[in-house]
């Protein structure tokens, strides 16, 4: 997730590097072809560059929202998925009977890996040594990692109330955020799954593209200089736009723009820890670039 403090202005100009330089090689050929006597002869009312723009203004705000809506969604998923593993930890240190150290820690421990198998694995990376080490460990194997760490949260908590160590109600209470975490992850894995529709981004680049087309056309050819600054810079600024937007709209793609998962689940596990009365834990360090993961 960006930073406010440091937020690299480059980052953004080496994602767009590309239309950049097509759009200033455009902008500086169609001004010095400009020039020439027959296209000289070619003018448009400045309605119609207008109207482009208008357009495409329209078009790039119903982007813009709808990225980061889902941006924002994500965030909002993973700030749930924060309180819940809270809940859920002290819940359980609350209801098990006191002097059961053991399964107190071994609820916490997997809710800790549980959040790291997560955002691992909607970011589709390997699993880190810490999650890996604990799978093997505990034999836990399947498709959806995340979804089997659950499965043994029920598990257990299942022996737990056959042996009469929980009441009915105190049960239903653990159980209700174990559902509550796998609507979470249903939820950020729906936000990964889901795409957005790539005939809308065609054609918002088409008429980016038509728009500069034109625009050269509409404005006054006596002065080459501001000609030319204005059919690279509108441009730029509506692909910057449309840019910004693409990169917001996919917030578990392991990039700067990202939802901080490992962040967050660096809190979890260290309130977890503090939670369960463990010593000397470790904090979070300090993050020196310009977005944090």
């Amino acid at each position: 997730m960006l930073l406010n403090k440091k937020i690299s202005v480059w980052y953004f100009i080496r994602e767009i590097k590309s239309q950049i330089l097509f759009i200033g090689i455009f902008a500086v050929a169609i001004g010095f072809l400009d020039m020439l006597p027959w296209f000289r002869k070619i003018s448009l009312p400045l309605n119609i560059p207008a109207l482009l723009g208008t357009a495409v203004s329209l078009l790039l705000a119903f982007r813009t929202s709808q990225s980061y809506e889902r941006w924002w969604e994500a965030r909002t998923v993973w700030g749930a998925i924060v309180n819940d593993s809270r809940t859920f930890v002290r819940l359980v240190i609350q209801f098990l009977p006191a002097g059961d150290d053991k399964t107190v820690k071994e609820f916490a421990e997997r809710q800790i890996i549980w959040t790291y198998a997560l955002g691992e694995s909607l970011r589709k990376q390997p699993f880190s040594d810490k999650v890996q080490q604990y799978l093997d460990r505990n034999n836990i194997t399947g498709m959806n990692i995340p979804n089997a760490i659950l499965d043994e949260h029920s598990s257990q908590l299942k022996k737990i109330a056959g042996s009469n160590e929980l009441t009915d109600f105190q049960q239903m209470q653990l159980n209700d955020i174990i559902t509550r975490l796998c609507d979470s992850m249903g939820k950020c894995e729906r936000l990964k799954n889901t795409v957005f529709p790539r005939s809308y981004s065609i054609l918002v680049h088409i008429l980016i593209y038509v728009f500069a087309a034109v625009l050269p056309f509409g404005l006054d050819d006596s002065q080459l200089i501001v000609e030319i600054l204005v059919t690279f810079l509108v441009p730029i600024v509506f692909i910057a736009i449309e840019k910004t937007s693409i990169i917001m709209q996919d917030p578990f793609e392991n990039g700067p723009v990202d939802t901080p998962m490992t962040s967050l689940a660096q809190t979890i596990e260290i309130n977890i820890r503090q939670m369960i009365g463990e010593q000397n834990v470790p904090g979070k360090k300090e993050n020196k670039s310009y977005y944090e993961m």
